[in-house]
């Protein structure tokens, strides 16, 4: 654990920092008679909200518990030290302390430190540092961090003036998971410069609560790193991140900046109008790379596209990234700090190091300022905190926010999207970045989430599978914040769609096929891969966008034959071996699959032909293993896709295609060569979908679900329980 935290993260220690913030708890500062008001320059005041609360049973910490031991860093307003912990369960441990003395901070500083801390504590991320505690006297305020004596960036390339392009590869693609991570909250960076990196932590100039198409016009940051929308202020948007990332990549591949004049204005009026000199030693992956970021039109600046970071993640300057291996830091770095004592700082500037600590009182700047700060302080959790038992008997719930707070003090719900038999989701909207989600609201009485959370937690950040923002247990109910899919279901605007060819259809199953087959190979089947559980992110109809959604009935394999037995019933969509209530592995997901591949290409399903069909009827086809392929679309469709279809759709599980077979199928791998005529659709969209919704009713009726108990309640528990032996008894 110190080797992935001495080697991953490198902290420049006069600027904050957040990570994944598991259990953390907010507190408020006590409250005093009267409104919060923060007294302006201009003379007016300004009430300053508290949205946060302090979790009972927490102490709030304050300067009396930290020993200072060195200097780390000082800024012209205030410093950072290393420091130990002298009390608390956390006795001993080392952190980085910031220290900001509010006299110094003018109104617009004081409001920056104010959302720093925020951002903190609302985001999570594994490239990101951890705040542990948060809190201010009269005169000062604290944010206590995680100390990362592997130093910053900046330094180790001041001493070998540049990367190779392995190492930058390594570290960008840690920046741009940080930052999209940051995005998708509505913050962007907008100072991102080697002082930050590796691990992103000067929030105090970030900008909180920006859609992806809105501007903000602040002019801050290092000129050197700006984007020319920055610059000029005419707006920027996220975007700018992008232009950032690039003059970091040329400064540690080349030891120089891309755009640096005489002075401030000078350099200012390189970035918007000179031109850029490409070294020609570098890669020509590379410089590909850099050119695409370096766009002055924002529009057209790689990653400022519907698909943002993906587009960035797919180019060749990244191909051998395993992305899901790196977010997960189970890839090697390409350089390791010197691990010494814990407490050594040879990695920092001994210029700080050789100062004697000193944290004086501050000066309270007025005496409203103390007001500003109202729900300043936060403690993190203990270990104790974090192993209270939930609520039920069940598999603990992982959350990834702050523990004491509640769904309802962070999102807002809004309409219905799906309701199911044991959950229902909504779309929900973010009361700080006002952006929108998606919420799957479980019951917990009714089955267990803990399996579902574990696989979105492991494999959500895979590009096309729901990615999971947070979770809040709440006693009975469990609440799964995800990303909102505002393209629809993938079979609804397939059938709607006007023009749809056999060779979209080739293109829409591979991107399917691909996730699927890197689930399985993970040890992970769907076992519920209806079209319903198919969706787009946006409205792009483009196949990169779709994502597999719904892992409430997915299992994570363990027997040793590789074999499920618990049976999950998806009308039309199932198995005939799970109708047989056999034991079935991951060829069961690619009888979904074949059954969506023949929807797409007939326009109807295989084996329900209209909502007046029986259960009886349905089951009937599908453990025959029969059904047309002759007749409508099938007699212009190619002869390959049927010949997928029948090894797809294969009712022994044992001859079934399994997801690698599919994705080297010829119908996959040559698709370039299939029909792009329209697919003639028969019969309206509302009756395909509405035979499809008639047979998951009849079915659902007809078929009663295992439900789920804690594991304490089988009978097998109870007969342990009962002939459980003392040590005197053995």
């Amino acid at each position: 654990a110190l080797l992935l935290h001495v080697t991953h993260r490198f902290h420049l220690l006069n600027v904050p920092s957040y990570m994944w913030l598991n259990g953390h708890q907010i507190m408020d500062e006590p409250m005093e008679e009267g409104e919060s008001f923060l007294h302006c320059d201009d003379g007016t005041y300004k009430e300053i909200p508290i949205t946060h609360h302090v979790k009972e049973g927490c102490e709030k910490a304050d300067p009396s518990q930290f020993e200072l031991l060195k200097v780390l860093g000082q800024g012209s307003f205030g410093k950072v030290f290393l420091v130990r912990k002298i009390m608390g369960p956390d006795a001993g441990q080392l952190y980085a302390m910031k220290v900001l003395k509010k006299a110094s901070l003018k109104v617009r500083d004081r409001v920056r430190t104010k959302m720093e801390r925020d951002i903190l504590v609302e985001v999570n991320h594994p490239f990101i540092v951890k705040l542990h505690y948060a809190f201010q006297t009269e005169g000062k305020l604290y944010l206590i961090l995680d100390f990362l004596r592997g130093g910053d960036v900046f330094t180790r390339l001041s001493k070998e003036v540049m990367f190779t392009e392995e190492d930058v590869k390594f570290y960008l693609a840690e920046l741009a998971l940080a930052l999209d991570h940051l995005h998708n909250l509505g913050i962007y960076f907008n100072i991102l410069t080697l002082f930050s990196c590796l691990l992103c932590t000067d929030f105090g100039l970030s900008k909180e609560s920006v859609d992806a198409d809105k501007k903000a016009y602040s002019f801050c940051g290092t000129v050197e790193y700006m984007a020319p929308e920055v610059v000029n202020r005419r707006g920027h948007t996220q975007s700018a991140d992008w232009w950032s990332l690039g003059v970091l990549m040329f400064e540690m591949l080349t030891g120089t900046l891309p755009f640096q004049g005489k002075d401030r204005n000078e350099t200012m009026n390189m970035i918007l109008k000179a031109k850029l000199g490409m070294p020609q030693f570098l890669s020509l992956e590379a410089q590909s790379l850099l050119r695409m970021l370096f766009k002055r039109n924002p529009a057209n600046r790689l990653g400022a596209g519907p698909d943002g970071v993906e587009e960035i993640k797919r180019h060749a300057f990244f191909s051998t990234i395993d992305w899901n291996k790196l977010y997960r830091r189970e890839l090697q770095p390409p350089f390791k700090p010197a691990a010494g004592k814990p407490d050594d700082t040879f990695c920092f500037d001994p210029e700080f190091t050789a100062k004697t600590p000193k944290d004086s009182p501050g000066i309270p700047p007025s005496a409203n300022a103390h007001q500003l700060f109202k729900g300043f302080s936060f403690v993190a959790p203990t270990p104790m905190d974090e192993n209270k038992s939930s609520p039920l008997n069940i598999l603990p719930i992982v959350q990834m926010h702050g523990g004491s707070a509640k769904f309802s003090d962070l999102y807002e719900l809004q309409e219905d999207i799906g309701v199911g038999s044991y959950s229902i989701c909504k779309r929900c909207v973010h009361r700080v970045s006002a952006m929108d989600y998606a919420v799957k609201i479980i019951d917990k009485s009714k089955r267990d989430p803990s399996e579902e959370i574990e696989i979105l937690m492991r494999y959500g950040q895979h590009p096309n599978i729901i990615t999971l923002k947070d979770v809040y247990d709440e006693g009975r109910y469990v609440y799964l914040v995800t990303e909102l899919m505002k393209g629809g279901e993938l079979l609804d605007k397939i059938l709607r769609q006007k023009f749809f060819s056999e060779r979209e259809a080739s293109a829409v199953l591979y991107t399917i096929t691909k996730t699927v087959d890197y689930l399985h190979c993970q040890g992970v089947v769907h076992r519920d891969l209806k079209p319903s559980n198919i969706l787009y992110m946006d409205d792009s109809g483009n196949p990169d966008s779709i994502r597999i959604c719904d892992f409430g009935f997915a299992k994570q394999l363990r027997g040793g034959n590789g074999l499920l037995l618990t049976p999950c019933y998806t009308a039309n969509f199932v198995a005939p071996e799970v109708l047989m209530r056999q034991g079935y592995d991951a060829a069961c997901d690619i009888w979904s699959l074949g059954v969506l591949l023949y929807t797409m290409l007939a326009g109807y399903t295989p084996f329900a032909n209209g909502p007046n069909d029986t259960p009886e009827e349905i089951l009937l086809r599908i453990g025959s293993g029969k059904f047309s392929l002759t007749g409508g679309n099938w007699d212009t469709v190619s002869d390959s896709s049927k010949d997928l279809l029948s090894h797809m759709l294969h009712v022994d599980p044992h001859q079934r295609y399994t997801a690698e077979q599919v994705l080297k199928h010829s119908w996959i791998t040559c698709r370039d060569t299939l029909p792009h005529f329209q697919l003639t659709r028969h019969e309206a969209p509302h009756l395909v979908k509405g035979a499809m919704a008639a047979t998951y009713s009849a079915l659902s009726q007809k078929t009663s679900q295992p439900v789920l108990e804690p594991v304490a309640a089988s009978s097998l528990a109870q007969r342990r329980s009962m002939k459980k032996l003392t040590s005197t008894d053995m």
